[in-house]
């Protein structure tokens, strides 16, 4: 049985699919179990400690928050004997440079505990998620043809998710990369400029991102609800810039191409049109 946290998350809900058509039991973990759609057979419940029978975990740094060490060991005692971590590329940075902390993500601690559980583990150290250009620039690719940002030469190697879900999956089923810290990112470095022209090929609009300066974005998104502490991380991490780091870890996990953002654009351009 292999339990999974944040189940209805944009990677533990591909994974879920995968380890069923795997031939995996699944033990789903979700706040909301009553609203979860998952495939038959799936077990959905609302606590990540539900550990009977379970022998590998799937562990989301923001869904155990703080609580990832009790897990793990109380895990072990009932005879688990595997954790992959989610975590994130950039868990060296400085803290104040880390945006997701703000918004839940413990991914130093998902890792460190998982390392420190006396169970086989895999940390996945993810970069960007493609999908995130949706969430800060879909409103405006949607009502025109301009994006405007902080620092347009800010450079990600934005990682499709669904090569994410595919890279735990492999390392929850297989013995392949036991005891790695994979650092998983896109095949290629792109500009924020670079990204919205991708996504403007994708959808067939000519679109372009204006630069603006960084006080009056961050007001901005401020003014939009976002948490002050979030904005001000975000900032400091672009303004720290720096060549993007593109590693080959997905192709060698998966034996194939990570798949690059304009392959995530063209599959999500419904989507990014807001359909």
């Amino acid at each position: 049985m292999i339990l999974v946290t944040g189940a209805t998350g944009l990677v533990a809900r591909p994974l879920v699919e995968l380890l069923v058509e795997a031939g995996a039991k699944v033990r789903a973990v979700t706040r909301t179990p009553e609203k979860a759609v998952f495939p038959d057979g799936v077990e959905v419940v609302d606590r990540p400690d539900a550990l009977d029978g379970v022998t590998s975990i799937f562990l989301h740094p923001r869904a155990v928050a703080d609580g990832a060490p009790e897990l793990l060991e109380q895990a072990r005692r009932q005879g688990a004997t595997r954790v992959v971590a989610l975590s994130a590329i950039n868990i060296d940075d400085d803290l104040s440079e880390q945006p997701s902390r703000f918004r839940g993500d413990r991914n130093k601690e998902a890792e460190q505990a998982a390392v420190a559980s006396g169970l086989e583990w895999v940390s996945l150290r993810a970069a960007s998620f493609a999908i995130n250009t949706l969430t800060s620039w879909g409103g405006q690719i949607r009502a025109g043809d301009v994006v405007r940002g902080a620092y347009a030469g800010f450079e990600e190697a934005l990682l499709d998710e669904r090569d994410l879900s595919e890279v735990a999956a492999r390392a929850l089923l297989t013995d392949e990369v036991v005891g790695q810290r994979l650092e998983l990112t896109g095949p290629q470095a792109l500009t924020h400029t670079e990204s919205v022209e991708i996504i403007g090929t994708a959808i067939g609009r000519p679109l372009r991102y204006q630069e603006m300066p960084a006080e009056m974005v961050a007001r901005g998104m401020i003014e939009r609800g976002l948490p002050q502490a979030f904005v001000t991380a975000l900032m400091a991490r672009y303004a720290r810039g720096g060549r993007a780091r593109v590693t080959g870890e997905v192709e060698r996990v998966l034996g194939r191409p990570a798949r690059t953002f304009a392959q995530w654009a063209a599959d999500h351009a419904a989507l990014v049109n807001g359909r």
